[in-house]
């Protein structure tokens, strides 16, 4: 599933390509996904204002129009959600959903294979209380995740510290990959209970956290499964990374054979020598 610096990805690419761009139609080839999909009629001749991005989510800003306040898309790509800006006569191509034509030639095509995507419609200034945005934590590249924050989400706990960065509801976006990225670079095996890991190492998490997915989102996100750009290209951090994914492989530091575990349903990578 593509994880925050994937979507950012997307949101970069998608962003220069529409903002200004009004959406003269919109045609639905289903009319659902993962769930029913709004009346995405309501945006026609609504102008993009921008593109951003709330944990793994896309959100598409609109102008408001006649009795209409401003409008936001929200998008989730699911598993193999895919947007690509083509031009309006481009054939309808395999898995292709929806597709958004803009006034300047070209249309904003959704595909998804499995069709675990899904979106929806909301005024803008009500956004934060949609249900899908109450629950979750700070992004973390913010100021508002910080040391305070995390030792304050530890304290007291037994659960493993690789299962509380992964809650959304404590810090968004730190799927398994860079999960596991992180914990080998703060030198914390990923099973210890976090209420049980020194603040100075927790601080310690906190940077490595944010210089994972800095240099994820700089390269382009990772090459996993069916991700790609909105332009089509592959991302590029899988070339760098050090523990996922390398089971039985040496440790690029010490040599030790990277080990896997299972956590939460989920693959855990790491290197016994590394940490602790």
């Amino acid at each position: 599933m593509p994880e925050l610096p994937e979507v950012e990805t997307v949101r970069s690419g998608l962003e220069p390509l529409l903002s200004g761009r009004q959406i003269r139609s919109v045609i639905c080839h289903r009319s659902s996904l993962r769930y029913p999909l709004p009346d995405l009629s309501l945006l026609t001749d609504l102008t993009v204002k921008g593109v951003r991005r709330r944990s793994k989510y896309l959100l598409f800003d609109f102008d408001g129009f006649n009795s209409l306040l401003a409008q936001t898309l929200v998008w989730h790509l699911g598993m193999t959600g895919q947007f690509h800006v083509l031009p309006q006569q481009a054939k309808i191509g395999a898995h292709e959903h929806v597709c958004f034509n803009l006034n300047d030639g070209q249309s904003l095509r959704y595909r998804d294979a499995r069709r675990f995507g899904y979106a929806g419609l909301s005024q803008t200034e009500e956004l934060e209380e949609h249900a899908w945005f109450t629950v979750l934590g700070p992004e973390p590249l913010t100021d508002d995740f910080n040391l305070a924050h995390l030792a304050e989400a530890c304290a007291g706990r037994k659960a493993p510290i690789k299962n509380v960065i992964m809650d959304a509801s404590i810090v968004v976006g730190v799927g398994n990959i860079y999960a596991s990225e992180s914990l080998f670079r703060a030198g914390i095996h990923p099973t210890r209970a976090a209420g049980k890991i020194s603040a100075r190492r927790l601080a310690l998490l906190v940077n490595v956290i944010r210089q994972v997915l800095s240099e994820a989102i700089a390269a382009g996100g990772s090459t996993i499964s069916d991700f790609v750009h909105a332009d089509g290209k592959p991302g590029y951090f899988a070339h760098s990374f050090q523990v996922y994914g390398r089971q039985g492989e040496g440790c690029l530091h010490c040599s030790k054979a990277i080990k896997r575990i299972i956590q939460a349903g989920r693959s855990s990578f790491y290197c016994s020598g590394c940490q602790h």
